[in-house]
């Protein structure tokens, strides 16, 4: 029993699903909860495999939809190959990976040297590389999950592997995932997160965004669907609301903005702020999510050489508008030292770098109003193009001074709008320390931050920049690469820095994307070189992307000297 529609309306969106269908799903879905429970893993690996091998059999056509949907051409492509589909192939292909070495060697596959602690003691297990694949495509890169610090070495076993290596902690029940609109990856991946790590029967509501994923998704996981075992449902707030109260429902997976989180948990308005004010939730089941973030990216002064500042800039271009700055993970704070000597220069880079970029239209709902706003807050706005019906530029906030109550500090813009903040220090580990304060104590959430530093710099201040590290409070921090990579490779769980309530949810309660089945995860930390060679073809200047993140998805999902070859080729010409 599926709950898709026999063909979208007008517009290309789905009508809702009745609330009789959505009763009957979760009714179906309840009668087969303790069922899931029962399957065998190895059983449960042959699912997961399939969902992976029929993504990618239908990717083309999802692909195609989803840049017909966003009005944009063939040439952007590369955006959805990567948001789509190579995340989808990395995530489940390592989950496997992993759920098979549960099965015949009873742990998920960390070895005792992928293991070390640090000076106080804090256990951390390096995931990336993950195997052979990861070291010839990846090459420089690692990823560290840091462990919550109450866990020592001797006790590492006891809190990794889930509920695959403690199934007394497994119950069965029934979760509600509320999916995205931006990227086609989180809403499939929360169902993997639900049913394969968690051990959860789901209802997926689609978000009506990006519903004409429905059919596809349906194929990828029709085995499931057959079973009994997954149920979709289409509509906008209402749906999802009526879904989120059900009384069949026991918890709630959500990925959207704190706003929504707030609405859904206390309710709107503001009956809902006093129930929030006074602790009173009208939601009073579990409940995880991941909200985003103003992420900010802190670029520390060195001697950059000319080509240094060209990457860099086509880096953070990267950072900020790929999919357009829809993204929660899009660079809405860049933060540099107000005497650094290539200050100018870097920014001029930045500058040349938005406007060569191609203009689009603002797919997303609300995206007009939002840039109006945070433009019209912001006197010393940059417009970097021209601002028609339906297209939002690129913007620079210049000059936003550090101390001030700015829009751009408090509440993530979600489009194509990036503030500019200057900082004083005596020196780059003395800026690193004010920059580290900045973000904690002035931005809103703890979702990521990217660390962007040459290796001299990085040399002469490791021990300052370890210290920065450690004081950042968020889920994911990386050097020299967008922090996103958090939420792309896979193997790295994902969400924000433990610590947050119902009450106060910054970033979201909870990881996703934690491939490699690690119980209590505090942050991950990613390091890539500071250039890459050649360009990285996922940045959004490179003229051969749309190519060479199909074929990305296409190696991630099924490896082999053959696909990587493949792959390299299309990145060697940038």
């Amino acid at each position: 029993m599926t709950l898709l529609p026999s063909k979208p309306d007008a517009v290309g969106r789905y009508p809702a699903t009745p609330a009789f269908l959505l009763d009957a799903g979760l009714s179906s879905l309840a009668s087969r909860a303790e069922a899931w429970l029962e399957v065998p893993l190895p059983d449960k690996i042959e699912y997961l495999a399939t969902v992976r091998k029929r993504t990618l059999e239908v990717s083309d056509d999802l692909v195609a939809d989803a840049i017909r949907s966003k009005g944009v051409g063939e040439g952007l492509a590369g955006e959805d190959w990567l948001g789509g589909i190579v995340i989808q192939m990395r995530t489940m292909r390592f989950l496997e990976d992993t759920l098979r070495a549960i099965v015949e060697a009873g742990r998920p596959p960390i070895r005792p040297g992928d293991i070390s602690e640090r000076p106080d003691g804090q256990v951390v297990v390096r995931v990336m590389p993950g195997d052979s694949w990861d070291r010839l495509a990846y090459r420089g890169w690692t990823a560290d999950v840091w462990i919550d610090p109450d866990i020592g070495r001797t006790d590492l076993w006891d809190h990794v592997g889930g509920i695959h290596t403690k199934p007394h902690l497994a119950s069965a029940g029934v979760d509600l995932v509320l999916g995205a609109g931006n990227q086609l990856c989180i809403a499939p991946l929360d169902l993997v997160q639900k049913l394969f790590i968690e051990g959860r029967v789901a209802m997926l509501k689609y978000n009506p965004v990006n519903d004409y994923m429905g059919p596809y998704l349906e194929y990828a996981f029709g085995e499931l669907i057959r079973d009994g075992f997954v149920r979709t449902a289409y509509g906008g707030a209402d749906v999802g609301d009526y879904l989120a109260h059900h009384e069949l429902v026991d918890a709630v997976h959500i990925t959207g903005s704190a706003r929504t989180f707030d609405i859904l948990v206390f309710g709107p308005g503001e009956e809902g702020a006093r129930r929030k004010a006074a602790g009173e939730p009208i939601l009073g089941k579990p409940i995880t999510g991941e909200l985003g973030n103003v992420s900010p990216t802190i670029v520390v002064p060195g001697r950059w050489s000319d080509r240094a500042l060209r990457y860099q800039a086509e880096h953070i271009a990267f950072q900020m508008l790929q999919n357009d700055g829809f993204n929660c993970t899009a660079t809405k704070s860049l933060i540099v030292a107000r005497d650094w000597a290539h200050k100018e220069a870097f920014i001029q880079e930045l500058r040349r770098v938005l406007l060569r970029l191609p203009s689009r239209p603002a797919y997303y709902p609300g995206a007009e109003e939002r840039w109006d706003r945070f433009v019209a807050n912001h006197e010393d706005a940059e417009i970097l193009g021209h601002r028609g019906p339906g297209v939002v530029p690129p913007v620079l906030l210049h000059d936003v001074d550090e101390a001030g109550e700015h829009l751009a500090f408090a509440e993530e813009s979600f489009c194509s709008v990036t503030a500019i903040t200057e900082l004083g220090g005596d020196g780059p580990a003395d800026f690193l320390r004010n920059a580290v304060a900045f973000c904690n104590d002035r931005l809103d959430g703890t979702l990521m931050a990217t660390v962007v530093v040459d290796p001299q710099t990085e040399q002469e201040i490791a021990s300052d920049l370890d210290e920065a590290i450690v004081g950042l409070r968020y889920g994911t921090v990386s050097l020299n690469i967008h922090a996103a990579a958090g939420f792309a490779l896979g193997q790295t769980p994902w969400g924000g820095y433990p610590g947050a309530t119902v009450a106060d949810i910054e970033s979201g309660i909870g990881f996703v994307h934690n491939a490699r089945i690690i119980d209590r995860p505090q942050k991950t930390v990613i390091r890539s070189p500071f250039v890459i060679t050649p360009k990285p073809p996922f940045f959004l200047t490179h003229r051969r992307s749309t190519p060479a993140m199909r074929a990305a998805a296409h190696f991630d999902g099924d490896p082999s000297i053959l696909r990587l070859v493949r792959l390299m080729g299309y990145a060697a010409a940038p």
